[in-house]
């Protein structure tokens, strides 16, 4: 046999994927032998971490490399930033053409990262005095196999149709003009990918005992992800739409079917259905935590979920994120909203849209004529709620003190572990927020919430940059709550059906309830009932039902950007395509800071829904389309 020489170049630079296992802590050589490589124990569990390096990095790539949570409307950077390497703020600002860089990079590491996955399947073999077992092989394949074709969805939810050659090495002797090939349609990628993760899942287990295996693919995380795109691929971004008629490629032939198909969303229903079941069996559910009297405690419920690993009994995390050398850019997220008196930027915060979004204290949205919301004078009194959560006042139980604005009191649990807003508790400065001009948390040039508010969720209370004291947490990109309510939503979609909606609103739900608010019911209840809230069934009330509770469960969680697409509805979000609110910044005092105010004005394309290919690369493959409306 010819010995190839391969050279590992195309992942030389990525960063490689560390877990508790001690095989995805270790490098790789630059240039070895191809036999040498799997001829090793070592060096294969190292190429293999490489395969792996791709996984996205839910702290700082989600908020800055890629930019998902700047390009939606909960989080917003102090637009100051971008002049510190944050080059996805200009974006929403206009600033963006086909030539623009994007710190991602996914259209030259991806494919990179694929083709190793398919060298590893190809190559990989026991080695038995070394202590790999033909069992860990198949489980390593597997992984491979599911990896290839999530990095090659990663690509299509970005780009839209891609060029597609699956299970295809290239080989070091090819020809140029074997590669300059056109997309494929997207259903077409869809279907295949949709095959990958559903025969790797058939050959991983839904979880491993060893601690030391935790991060490697499971089942239950190949359906995760499964489900996921099958719920992209049958919402009207790309389900039966208008716009894309006529786009092709170079065949030819069109690149998005335009005619709505309903057997999309039966079969994202039943890839949803199928991960609940698999995490049922593998014993996956809510994080909850409870009062002395047995009741949810939903404070503490909602914010030690981001504290707890699944060891110490987090069984609500499907997919997490076990880079242990990659705890900087989880240090990041955090660093941005503590604020400069503790080292922090002290800039990033969320939109007043985001802060409207979150129910009252009765399950109500603020609009509601029975929520109780006001946004005149402030309240008289404190509030004390069931709850050992300290958040509030710095006291257990104490929601918000004596003199709170209004717009902030009677909220939803959480609102209170989402945003920080004037007036509520700083447990770092042990102190309240102070956001009036030339106030404690206000008189920074560059870093200082724009808007009034800053970011509270996934932000342990003590963090602290200034004296790198920091409270570890097991990162993941996605939880089970989401998985509900992804349910729910293909559900409704797929069968208008009564059966079908008490489905989607049993799953709905469970997630209200430990949210600590009202339950929906299609019964005839009394508007007061302290336990559900009645709402029509047909299908339009409970589809919008579930994307408002997505816009508060899963805010600042990197799925926002992926929902607004999905759904077409960028256009109907002020803040997304035109002004963004949030309280006075320049206001020294309660009756100046208190009034909702433009701070920025954002611009949006129709072209933006997809990334654009760089000019370069259709200037190298003929055989390319620009992504739709880019010019």
């Amino acid at each position: 046999m010819n010995r190839i020489k391969y050279i590992i170049a195309a992942i030389i630079g990525v960063v490689i994927i560390s877990s508790c296992s001690d095989y995805l802590d270790k490098e790789m050589d630059t240039e070895l032998d191809i036999e040498m490589v799997f001829d090793n124990k070592t060096k294969v569990e190292s190429w293999l971490a490489g395969v792996y390096s791709g996984i996205p990095n839910p702290g700082m790539e989600w908020l800055n490399t890629a930019g998902w949570e700047i390009f939606a409307d909960d989080l917003t950077p102090s637009r100051r930033w971008q002049q510190w390497d944050w080059p996805n703020i200009p974006k929403i600002f206009g600033e963006w053409t086909p030539n623009t860089q994007w710190g991602a990079g996914y259209w030259q590491k991806m494919p990179q990262l694929i083709r190793q996955a398919y060298i590893f399947i190809d190559r990989v073999h026991a080695i038995p005095d070394a202590d790999l077992p033909q069992k860990e092989v198949d489980y390593m394949k597997a992984e491979c196999r599911f990896l290839a074709a999530y990095y090659y969805w990663l690509l299509v939810k970005t780009y839209g149709p891609i060029p597609f050659k699956p299970d295809y090495i290239t080989p070091t002797d090819f020809n140029l003009s074997d590669l300059m090939i056109g997309q494929t349609p997207f259903d077409e990628i869809i279907d295949y990918l949709d095959q990958e993760m559903l025969e790797a899942a058939k050959e991983l287990p839904p979880s491993y005992q060893s601690m030391e295996k935790y991060g490697r693919v499971t089942s239950v995380m190949c359906l995760t992800i499964r489900s996921k795109m099958l719920l992209f691929a049958a919402s009207p971004l790309v389900n039966g739409n208008e716009w894309y008629e006529g786009h092709v490629n170079s065949n030819n032939e069109p690149l998005f079917n335009t005619t709505y198909d309903p057997a999309k969303w039966e079969r994202a229903a039943d890839a949803c259905k199928l991960l609940l079941q698999e995490t049922q069996k593998a014993g996956h559910e809510l994080f909850v935590q409870y009062n002395d009297d047995g009741t949810i405690d939903p404070f503490t419920s909602l914010e030690d979920m981001f504290w707890t690993d699944y060891y110490e009994g987090n069984r609500e995390i499907l997919f997490p994120y076990t880079k242990k050398d990659d705890w900087n850019n989880f240090k990041y997220y955090t660093t941005k909203a503590v604020t400069p008196e503790f080292g922090g930027g002290g800039g990033l915060g969320v939109y007043q849209g985001l802060v409207d979004a979150f129910f009252t204290k009765n399950g109500l949205p603020i609009n509601h004529p029975n929520s109780g919301y006001t946004e005149t004078g402030f309240s008289d009194h404190k509030e004390v709620r069931n709850t050992s959560w300290t958040g509030g006042t710095g006291n257990p139980g104490e929601i918000t003190s004596s003199g709170t604005y209004n717009m902030y009191c009677n909220r939803e649990p959480r609102f209170y572990t989402t945003v920080s807003y004037n007036g509520s508790w700083y447990a770092l400065a042990e102190r309240k927020f102070d956001f009036f001009k030339n106030g404690m948390d206000n008189n920074y040039t560059h870093d200082a919430p724009q808007n009034g508010y800053l970011v509270r969720k996934k932000i342990f209370p003590t963090d602290n940059p200034r004296d790198n004291r920091w409270k570890w947490r097991q990162p993941f990109l996605y939880r089970l709550a989401g998985s509900y309510l992804d349910f729910s939503e293909a559900i409704n979609e797929a069968y208008n059906t009564g059966d079908a909606r008490r489905e989607a609103i049993k799953y709905l739900n469970m997630v209200r309830e430990r949210a600590g608010i009202r339950q929906y019911t299609f019964d005839a209840v009394d508007p007061a009932d302290a336990n559900f809230i009645r709402i029509e069934d047909d299908q339009d009330a409970v589809r919008k039902a579930i994307r408002m509770e997505r816009r508060v469960e899963l805010c600042a969680e990197g799925s926002r950007w992926d929902d607004i697409r999905r759904w077409k509805i960028a256009e109907e979000l002020p803040e997304v395509t035109g002004a963004g609110y949030g309280m006075n910044f320049s206001g020294e005092n309660a009756s100046e800071f208190y009034k909702r105010t433009e701070f920025q004005s954002r611009i949006w394309e129709k072209a933006y829904y997809w990334f654009p290919i760089f000019i370069s690369e259709l200037e190298k493959n003929q055989n390319l389309i620009q992504a739709p409306f880019w010019k």
